[in-house]
């Protein structure tokens, strides 16, 4: 049985908090009531495709918005959420790539060979090229096509790049995170380059513009330079909030009274992104978009709780497949939705989007074969029963095998040692090591490395490699069941069995040195051409450079340290 500890705080005081107290199922902590008469009308015909507007942001926690009771002001994302539609059973994946390849293809990442980590600025690796974009799906309906953000799907080559995979513009980053003001990232000791790029060149000229302004302004740029007529696609993922943690003055000052300076700085990128949303909105209603237009929200994974990012009441945090790293943020606000003013608790996962807005733009899905995603606009704007009745979280072979798992408690269909997470009607199975398991209450992020301190913790986790959890009576995953039920866990194991005999090979090519910035004018772009063929596939490194030795990384050493050290720190806190 289960033994919890609270270390810090008693389970009393968090009573007294109202964290559990907070009821699962409750809709919503604001009024769902309308306001407003003439949004009671029926909703407007589709006689022409409507406006897709997808705003993605990044590592935005479960609980870092106001509907869902947070200490962060989001009066924007809230009011949108609660006219339109709220996703209260959304699904995403756990970190950066898998999610946005996902959104982009409409597949599992284990159908795209992406089915271990992030694409790294230094690997040749992009989104494989025969996938079939939903940017290039609504191209074929007619839209225009706009991104604004950050791609983190690859770029060793041209081919790989968004204005080559469906977008008819881009302004935004290629990597996975950067400075908000110098766009500058660096990938290891000695290692950085500037990354912002308009189209295919690099945009030197828009340095020290933060960058959450710089995007919005864009967008709204797009908007007024384009026909509310013609269809119209824009992708706006937002590099916040993920680290640095870097905004206005004016934004933290609002924050002030905030103990937990990661906090603090956090919850004032989320209101800037908030306003920055707001803009976007007005835009769309200036410049008459807004009547037939279709505004998707989601997060592209958990919070990075020591981070300033808060996934209460949550499990977990992001990079793990507990809830805190796989539920997400999501609603849609749309004047043609059906039935407005509503929480929907319908399964839906982000490859859902594709088929749901090529279906929306009155594409052709005839010819895309293998897709993993559902039209789940029915269930969104009507309220009907979702398609979906399960999601693979993933299997990823490469990730660190857990040191308990085996083929044996596998009931010899599954070695439990792999990391792998599957979800079948209320059912939710992890095997291997799932990632870093606590539940952490929000008041108790203080300053690091206090914040090791202060989180609730299971103390039977050790030894296992096998969790059974029924998540519509566990959200929080408190009750782990799978030596109740070990039918169940057969029954998912199964599942798992299946979906890994149509996954291809992971795709995780070594870094290749030509992949310096100092090689590219001080900025992160392709480097391989069509020439390099499958020498660069491979991230093989060039033959002049093969036999080079590595130099020594000091801070890579320190760091590696540290994570054994917390590692053991972890283990004997418990």
């Amino acid at each position: 049985m289960a033994v919890y500890a609270l270390t810090g705080f008693s389970l009393v005081s968090l009573l007294s908090f109202g964290y559990l107290s907070w009821d699962w199922m409750k809709p919503s902590l604001v009024a769902d009531v309308a306001t407003d008469p003439m949004e009671k009308s029926v909703p407007p015909t589709f006689t022409r495709p409507p406006h897709i507007i997808f705003i993605l942001t990044d590592d935005q926690g479960y609980h870092d918005i106001g509907y869902h009771g947070s200490d962060i002001q989001t009066p924007t994302l809230d009011r949108l959420a609660a006219e339109g539609v709220k996703l209260e059973n959304y699904y995403i994946q756990p970190i950066c790539t898998p999610s946005r390849s996902q959104l982009i293809t409409g597949r599992y990442q284990i159908h795209t060979g992406l089915q271990h980590s992030i694409i790294r600025p230094r690997q040749p690796n992009c989104l494989p090229l025969d996938q079939v974009t939903l940017p290039q799906k609504l191209q074929e309906a007619g839209y225009s096509t706009h991104m604004v953000g950050k791609w983190h799907l690859g770029f060793y080559k041209k081919e790989c790049l968004p204005t080559r995979r469906g977008f008819d513009t881009f302004l935004g980053s290629l990597t996975g995170n950067v400075d908000y003001y110098t766009y500058d990232n660096c990938d290891g000791p000695g290692v950085c380059g500037y990354d912002l790029h308009e189209g295919e060149d690099v945009a030197w000229d828009q340095s020290g513009k933060y960058s959450t302004f710089l995007y919005a302004q864009r967008v709204s740029k797009i908007l007024a330079s384009h026909s509310p007529k013609e269809p119209i696609f824009i992708y706006v993922a937002f590099q916040a909030v993920h680290t640095p943690l870097q905004s206005p003055k004016e934004y933290i000052y609002r924050y002030r009274s905030m103990g937990n300076v990661a906090r603090r700085k956090y919850a004032a990128m989320v209101t800037c992104m908030d306003e920055a949303v707001k803009n976007i909105t007005w835009a769309l209603k200036k410049y008459g978009y807004y009547d037939n237009s279709v505004i998707v929200f989601s997060t592209d994974n958990g919070g990075q709780t020591f981070s300033g990012g808060s996934n209460w009441p949550l499990r977990g945090r992001k990079g793990t497949y507990w809830e805190g790293g796989v539920r997400g943020i999501g609603f849609v606000h749309s004047p043609l939705i059906k039935r407005k003013r509503r929480t929907s608790w319908a399964l839906v996962h982000i490859t859902d989007w594709y088929p749901t807005l090529v279906s929306l733009a009155k594409g052709n899905l005839s010819n895309v074969q293998g897709l993993d995603g559902y039209d789940v606009w029915p269930a969104i704007s009507e309220g009907k029963e979702s398609p979906r009745t399960e999601i693979l979280h993933n299997i990823d072979p490469l990730y660190n095998h857990a040191k308990y798992g085996s083929l044996e408690d596998g009931f010899g269909i599954w070695n439990t040692a792999v990391q792998a997470s599957i979800r079948v009607g209320e059912w939710k199975l992890l095997t291997g090591d799932p990632g870093y398991s606590d539940w952490i209450p929000p008041q108790t992020l203080t300053n690091f490395p206090g914040s090791w301190w202060n989180l609730e913790r299971l103390t039977d986790g050790l030894r296992k490699s096998v969790w059974l959890f029924n998540i519509t009576a566990d959200p929080y995953e408190r009750y782990d069941l799978s030596e109740q039920r070990p039918d169940v866990v057969r029954a998912l194991l199964m599942r798992l069995v299946h979906y890994n005999r149509t996954a291809i090979p992971v795709r995780y090519p070594a870094e290749n040195p030509r992949a310096h910035p100092d090689f590219n004018g001080g900025a992160w772009g392709p480097w391989a051409s069509e020439d390099d063929g499958e020498e660069w596939e491979g991230g093989r490194e060039p033959l002049k450079s093969r036999n080079k030795k590595k130099k020594k990384c000091k801070i890579c050493k320190l760091r590696s340290f540290f994570r054994k050290l917390n590692t053991r720190l972890m283990s004997n806190r418990i």
